[in-house]
């Protein structure tokens, strides 16, 4: 239930994500009541999705991305919370990813067809074979309700070292027809970007974020928390590098996010 006209979002964390402080602050301004709750505190109901508006899957390396990234959480989320998760989402509640929870929402199924326990994607080893910390541009290419006031060109920090968005040709095809595909890695010129540095782990179409079919589940690999000031960017004093904006382009994001619940 909101407080005072505010939602409450729930930020899921687990050992060895390093993110919920930073999400906490940028969905706290863009006004939400947060709550981090610790996987265990959900497993054992002493908290409960049912009683948040929103939730957020932060960043970091949940269970030290032991297997795979994502792994070990996403397995979590299936054999404790499926339901909760099911009935999370079948209300409409926004669910957000953010870079290793992107990760877990794929394994989970959850993204990109709303489906838990039907993975249809992957994000794997950036093909440089190495983990990549940089800014990068992109392009919002859905109309979705996630991103609705989002400017068509945006600027957030990435940093991962799994984010190569991977799936078969049909199911490629699919997303981009059903307007899934939310953010798409560009160049300094707004073309889409199919090689490195541009696309910074070689993901298929360039994609760096995509929805569900109903546009209110979110998943992305760069970090919209660490730009809601606009201090954060490199270039700020000429702008944040971008023509001059109200708030800098994670906040907005973030706000669009806030704004569904």
């Amino acid at each position: 239930m909101a407080t005072l006209g505010r939602p409450r979002f729930c930020i899921l964390k687990a050992d060895g994500t390093n993110c919920e402080l930073e999400t906490a602050h940028g969905l706290e301004t863009a006004g939400a009541v947060t709550e981090i709750v610790p996987m265990n505190l959900l497993r054992w109901r002493e908290r409960r999705l049912g009683a948040f508006d929103g939730l957020v899957v932060a960043g970091g390396f949940s269970y030290g991305d032991d297997v795979a990234s994502g792994k070990v959480m996403a397995v979590e989320l299936m054999s404790f919370l499926a339901d909760d998760m099911a009935a999370f989402a079948a209300a409409g509640k926004p669910v957000l990813g953010i870079c290793n929870g992107f990760q877990v929402l794929v394994r989970t199924g959850l993204l990109p067809d709303g489906v838990l326990g039907r993975p249809a994607a992957a994000l794997t080893t950036n093909q440089s074979g190495r983990y990549e910390c940089r800014w990068v541009r992109l392009a919002r290419t859905s109309d979705c309700a996630a991103l609705d006031g989002v400017p068509d060109l945006i600027a957030l920090p990435s940093a991962h070292g799994e984010g190569r968005f991977q799936a078969d040709e049909a199911t490629l095809q699919r997303l981009e027809a059903a307007g899934q595909v939310a953010l798409r890695y560009v160049n300094e010129d707004g073309r889409p970007a199919a090689s490195y540095p541009d696309n910074p782990n070689g993901s298929r179409n360039g994609i760096a974020g995509i929805t569900d079919p109903s546009g209110r589940i979110l998943g992305l690999m760069p970090h919209p928390e660490r730009f809601v000031a606009p201090h954060q960017h490199p270039d700020w004093r000429a702008g944040c590098g971008a023509p001059a904006r109200a708030e800098p382009d994670g906040l907005r994001l973030l706000r669009a996010v806030v704004a569904l619940a």
